[in-house]
């Protein structure tokens, strides 16, 4: 009886080593062997799936500040540009009003040159620092990259989103979008502080610590 062996002996080994992976995962105690569960079907319920900042509408994608157009330029951002001018009033207005028109302009893009808003990167209180927690002033990892400041209020902070990696003009000094703005923020900031810390997918979240958009940002290490 003449027939070729190789793709029955080619099944055989594909089975063995579904098999020696299966043992092996048995072996090192891993507890998909206990729950006896198929890997995909764990993905499948992995909670930081689903809201994961770096899946498909991940904010250090396509629209990337870190990306060829880049936004905060090799010469990085002055700090005068986002420090608020001597002698300059803030819009004074009712602070509920403030709030309702903040979230409002939280997720206009038309804030920004490059279609992206707080929105973009918050979403859910997704992309903030651990520093976000403390009061203000407080130091910033991005303004002290990028303008080598080193603390920074509240107000700067949304100037400097405005500047990076919004990529427009600071918001005029005493108008009603920036202290509204500025408003939410605090808003945000209180709800980030009751929510940091539960969230399961905070800790291996490969947007976080190692956010791609920070240590090897080209705004922060090559300023001089």
């Amino acid at each position: 009886m003449n027939f070729n062996l190789k793709p029955t002996a080619a099944l055989m080994m594909s089975a063995g080593l579904m098999l020696g992976a299966t043992l092996a995962v048995a072996a090192s105690g891993d507890p998909r062997a206990a729950a006896g569960s198929d890997p995909l079907l764990l993905a499948q319920k992995n909670p930081c799936a689903a809201k994961n900042p770096c899946a498909a509408k991940n904010p250090c994608a396509a629209k990337n500040p870190c990306a060829a157009k880049n936004p905060c330029g090799a010469a990085g951002v002055n700090p005068k540009l986002v420090t608020r001018p001597k002698g300059s009033k803030a819009y004074a207005g009712a602070h509920a009003d403030l709030v309702k028109t903040g979230q409002t302009l939280w997720s206009d893009t038309k804030l920004s040159s490059n279609g992206m808003s707080c929105m973009t990167c918050h979403k859910d209180n997704q992309s903030f620092a651990d520093s976000f927690r403390k009061p203000y002033p407080h130091q910033v990892a991005m303004a002290k990259q990028q303008s080598k400041m080193k603390s920074i209020t509240m107000e700067q902070m949304v100037q400097f989103c405005m500047v990076v990696p919004m990529a427009a003009k600071p918001l005029p000094w005493d108008s009603k979008e920036l202290a509204a703005l500025t408003a939410y923020t605090g808003e945000v900031q209180k709800s980030f502080m009751k929510t940091a810390g539960k969230n399961p997918c905070a800790a291996k979240n490969p947007c976080a610590a190692k956010n791609p958009c920070a240590a090897k940002n080209p705004c922060a290490a090559k300023k001089k």
